[in-house]
């Protein structure tokens, strides 16, 4: 009884959560490159050489990169700077205490932040690939840095290299509802200064970095999926024969 009250409740909330995420920021829809080893393999030194320095994945070891094709001696020479192991998980070097002094708060693990932004407004991949292209200059902020995707986000635009550094511009525009007042509505961004990669180059390689923690998050998915396609083939077979033994079984008795 106590579960099926604690099921009624999660139930109830589901339309409400449904009308929060309609409310909450259009996201863009991240490219599929779970089968893409080149991809993950970039992804992967993204993640490394920018994520990793302050974000932990934990619940990662280095050498489980070898599912997406690379040798241990790839992942010592260009992938191992936060420790002398393979075998060891993906921990950062900083600890927890600094780590709130300087940003306010404690970076999250991105083990499974792929899965855990999954939302009625998009996958947790179209998040990430959202939020991480949607970074603008805002000199109100500690970090001199805002999103659109997340207003006020502590973190800093650690990619700003790559993609340069943008405004957000913003129009007022008449409130539909009530016309005394004025609303502000993102215009596009205006590029104060050019990256090293131009805004095509720069998507792809999110859409790789997403990818590559969309592939942590559950490492053996693509396994999964192609035992699920020979799960259901054989079912499919399975049916057929039991079909075709029901028909000769009844003819025999009529």
């Amino acid at each position: 009884m106590k579960l099926f009250k604690k099921l009624l409740v999660v139930l109830a909330f589901v339309p409400a959560l449904a009308l929060a995420n309609e409310g909450g920021p259009k996201l863009d829809r991240a490219p599929d490159h779970a089968t893409d080893l080149t991809s993950l393999q970039h992804g992967a030194k993204l993640f490394v050489n920018y994520c990793l320095n302050c974000h932990a994945a934990a619940s990662m070891r280095y050498n489980r990169m070898r599912d997406i094709g690379l040798s241990e001696d790839q992942i010592k020479a260009n992938l191992l700077f936060a420790t002398d192991k393979v075998g060891d998980l993906m921990k950062v070097s900083m600890a927890p205490k600094d780590a709130k002094e300087w940003f306010g708060v404690v970076p999250p693990d991105l083990s499974v932040m792929s899965r855990a932004k999954s939302s009625g407004a998009g996958s947790g991949a179209d998040y990430l690939y959202t939020y991480l292209r949607t970074f603008y200059k805002d000199e109100s902020r500690p970090t001199g840095w805002n999103n659109l995707v997340y207003p006020n986000a502590a973190m800093p635009h650690v990619l700003w290299e790559l993609q340069g550094i943008r405004e957000a511009k913003y129009v007022e525009v008449k409130d539909p509802h009530d016309e005394s007042k004025v609303e502000h509505k993102f215009a596009g961004f205006t590029q104060l200064k050019p990256g090293k990669m131009s805004a095509l180059e720069y998507d792809q390689s999110i859409g790789d970095l997403v990818g590559f923690m969309s592939w942590m998050g559950e490492p053996a998915q693509n396994q999964r999926r192609r035992l699920g396609v020979i799960v259901l083939l054989f079912m499919s077979l399975f049916v057929v024969i039991v079909w075709r033994l029901n028909a000769s079984f009844w003819k025999e008795v009529k």
